[in-house]
This record gives C-alpha cells, structure tokens and sequence, in this order.
C-alpha cells in the first residue's frame, strides 16, 4: 500500500510502499511497519528500506495539513533514512532522501494539484490497515491496547 506517491509528467516518482509490520505479534517492533522507498529520475533508480514508526505517521499528518509554499513535510528522520519535501512558491517540490549509509538523492517534482488530499487519503488507509496496537505504559514497558484486533 502507497503511503506515498509522487510523479510527474517529466518522470520523477518517489513512492514510499508500505508492506506491513515490521515485528507483528513482538510488543516492541509490532507498531514499526516496514516500507520500501522507490525513487527515480532520468540519474537514479534507486530502492531503499525504511521503517516508520507511530511518531512518524503523526509529523507526517501534522506537516501534510501544514505544508504550503515556503513549509516542508518530512517522514523518517533520525534513525537513517528520511524524506524531506520543500514546498516552493510554484507549488513544485524539492525532494530530498538521505540514506546516510549509502546516498543523497536531491529531485523535483511537479505533482498534481490534488496530491496533498491524496496524501490524506493514503495516510488514512495505511492507519486502517495497521492500527496502533501497543501503547507504552512507562520508559520501555509496553502492553497491547485494549481494543487490539488481532
């Protein structure tokens, strides 16, 4: 499932597919899901691993309802891998993936109007999907919630 989907005309795509739980069952790792980042452009094709977190579905949302020209929106972050977006005045992004183990990878793109409420969208399934099913009940003591599915 697409958590994210950019492409334009001219052949620039990032894709964050998410494929499901890292750790499902594993109280610690059960929440983490597990993506694959696919970028390409006329000078890189490139397939990186991500894992996203909780938090990093909440900035996500947070920066996706905020982002307008001059704001950016961000998913990964301090653990390796991260996506930074740049919101220019033309409404145009400035992509950024930074994988400090292997590349930096720096591309525009021209999405459609609608891709920001598209996005919302996506974020909403791939929630639906995988539920928040732990919550941490003091410094690394975890439990399952309450209203856990499975």
């Amino acid at each position: 499932m697409n958590l994210i989907d950019l492409e334009d005309a001219g052949g620039n795509r990032c894709v964050v597919r998410v494929s499901g739980r890292s750790q499902p069952g594993v109280l610690t790792g059960h929440d983490i899901l597990q993506a694959d980042v696919l970028v390409s452009a006329s000078f890189v094709d490139a397939r990186l691993e991500l894992y996203i977190l909780q938090q990093d579905l909440d900035t996500w949302q947070h920066d996706l309802a905020q982002l307008a020209p001059g704001k950016g929106a961000t998913i990964g972050g301090d653990r390796g891998l991260s996506l930074d977006f740049f919101m220019h005045e033309d409404r145009t992004l400035s992509l950024t993936v930074q994988d400090p183990d292997r590349m930096n990878i720096a591309l525009g793109i021209a999405p459609e109007e609608t891709w920001i409420q598209d996005h919302h969208q996506r974020l909403d399934q791939v929630r639906e999907t995988w539920p928040s099913e732990v919550v941490e009940t003091a410094p690394m003591a975890y439990e399952w919630r309450s209203n856990r599915r499975g």
